[in-house]
């Protein structure tokens, strides 16, 4: 049985809101065999320019679902949420169930129905399409950062010059970058 923890921030969470949000995350327990004891935390932001940030983040033993979206009518950004939350179900269920399988177990940690997505698209989901090889350059992070703003990516992966270490840089949801160290 889902919990739910919802906070709003710049509005406040009336019983229709907390219905609603109850009533559309409460349908994600049809996927599961056995009904997880989780927290659902919901958090509701009002923007300044009037859109609505709704994200939701429900950890599991097995998961965690995790989806937000931004959208002028905070009800369709549930609605939006709870498709993707369901998209994320599906594939990890479909990965889950197919490893039970492989192992000869009887046992299925998701239930199998019709809403599993057809055999085809679960394949064509992971398919690579494209393959890429190049050299990495030993430069420093900000150097790196140069090279990824020039080619026009989120992110760049490089020699780390002083450590020899390959390392990522990437660009951050708030425009701000980030680094990656790898060993």
């Amino acid at each position: 049985m889902l919990k739910y923890n919802i906070r709003g921030e710049n509005i406040n969470v009336t019983d229709a809101i907390r219905d609603y949000i109850e009533k559309k995350v409460g349908k994600l327990e049809r996927y599961f065999n056995e009904t997880p004891e989780a927290n659902a935390h919901i958090n509701l932001k009002v923007n300044p320019n009037k859109k609505a940030k709704v994200e939701i983040t429900i950890p599991l033993p097995q998961l965690v679902l995790r989806a937000e979206e931004v959208h002028e009518d905070m009800y369709a950004a549930v609605d939006l949420i709870v498709d993707k939350l369901e998209r994320q179900i599906r594939k990890h269920k479909t990965k889950v169930n197919r490893k039970f399988r492989d192992q000869g177990s009887a046992k299925e940690f998701f239930k199998m129905n019709g809403n599993d997505l057809p055999k085809n698209e679960e394949e064509d989901e992971f398919q690579i399409v494209r393959t890429k090889h190049f050299n990495l350059k030993p430069m420093d992070s900000e150097e790196a950062v140069l090279q990824m703003n020039m080619l026009g990516h989120n992110f760049f992966i490089f020699t780390d010059a002083e450590t020899d270490g390959t390392n990522i840089v990437y660009r951050r949801k708030d425009g701000k970058y980030g680094l990656i160290e790898t060993n």
